[in-house]
């Protein structure tokens, strides 16, 4: 199982954000509070289950064993879990 971060760089105020997208829900619960990202940002309305990361979280995140990926690779990822996560787990995060 794996957790995976994407290269995007999005503007969030002052920082550039990217995402954070997991095998299971408990790896990306996991590597969160690993990293010190607070459980209240999971993003589980989203069309797929995230969070938005900091570049310098990204960067622990990558320390700790996450994998960055391209574009079209994080995308596949995000259609494998979007298929796998039952609504009722996404809220494990939480």
């Amino acid at each position: 199982m794996t957790v995976y971060v994407d290269k995007s760089a999005h503007g969030f105020g002052r920082m550039i954000m990217c995402h954070m997208i997991a095998d299971t829900p408990e790896e990306l619960r996991a590597m969160a509070e690993k990293i010190g990202v607070a459980l209240k940002w999971f993003q589980a309305e989203a069309s797929v289950p995230h969070f938005d990361i900091a570049k310098s979280k990204r960067a622990l995140a990558i320390a700790a064993g996450a994998v960055e990926i391209e574009r079209k690779e994080f995308v596949a990822a995000m259609k494998t879990i979007r298929a796998n996560w039952a609504q009722e787990r996404w809220q494990m995060v939480t």
